[in-house]
């Protein structure tokens, strides 16, 4: 079998990817930060992983929305900050239709399933929008990212839901339109400290599809706010989906919109 050798390269490729990414996401956060923040000689160590009930990186925030569409596109993560393997995507994967478009019982449950199917975390925007979806082709993995303006408060509600998450959900039963019934956990997923808030969770979906072949999905939704702009990410796919690659663009994305948001200031 020549199969596992090249799927064992392609993790290790994948995760020595996602450790470079997550340094120079806090290189990038360092570099930003005034001189005389830290004492002479001390470098910024990486960003801890933010817990559920910590309250929000006390970080300059870009302020009230005004940025337009052309900004918040310039704001975008893309496939050269993740590198090889990942390229503009081709389509919606087919995983989507097949497995998150399914039913729970439970009300929270069924919302969270929605959420990521219809990929509305927050509801339609309340201003200008961006979004960029991605493609790993070598595990069959889609990340979506978009930054968008909405309602402070109603973010912060949303947020607060989904902490929630990992206790009323953790672990409940799917039925999919193609796959039958699905075993679901759902799991916080801890986010670098960037932006003004922010939660993570990380949801696997296993059982079988009809033909009876085992399937195994991975997703982590990530969002945070920044000022009055807020950044939803979703990782998903079949193979190994990495939380390294979440976090790390999470980071990067919030430093970077926040970035785009100092720069429109001084334009004014």
């Amino acid at each position: 079998m020549t199969h596992a050798p090249a799927a064992a390269r392609t993790l290790l490729v994948s995760a020595l990817s996602a450790t470079a990414l997550l340094t120079a996401a806090a290189c990038v956060a360092g570099d930003r930060e005034a001189p005389r923040a830290l004492p002479a000689g001390v470098s910024e160590p990486p960003a801890a992983p933010a817990s559920s009930a910590s309250p929000a990186a006390k970080q300059p925030s870009p302020g009230p929305s005004e940025l337009s569409e052309e900004q918040l596109r310039a704001a975008l993560i893309t496939e050269t900050d993740l590198g090889e393997p990942w390229t503009a995507s081709r389509g919606a994967a087919t995983w989507r239709d097949g497995m998150l478009k399914a039913k729970a019982e439970d009300a929270d449950c069924h919302r969270l399933l929605d959420v990521l199917y219809t990929e509305e975390l927050f509801g339609p925007p309340a201003g200008p929008s961006a979004t960029t979806t991605l493609d790993d082709a070598s595990d069959d993995s889609q990340l979506r990212y978009q930054v968008a303006a909405h309602p402070t408060a109603d973010v912060d509600r949303v947020l607060d839901w989904m902490r929630t998450l990992p206790k009323t959900c953790g672990r409940f039963e799917a039925t999919t339109t193609r796959a039958d019934a699905q075993r679901v956990e759902v799991a916080e997923l801890p986010l670098p400290e960037a932006g003004d808030a922010r939660a993570g969770l990380r949801l696997t979906m296993t059982g079988e599809a009809s033909d009876g072949v085992p399937t195994r999905l991975t997703v982590n939704l990530a969002a945070v706010r920044v000022g009055e702009d807020t950044i939803t990410l979703t990782n998903g796919g079949l193979g190994a989906v990495l939380p390294e690659v979440t976090r790390a663009m999470s980071r990067l994305g919030a430093d970077r919109l926040a970035d785009v948001g100092r720069q429109a200031r001084v334009r004014v």
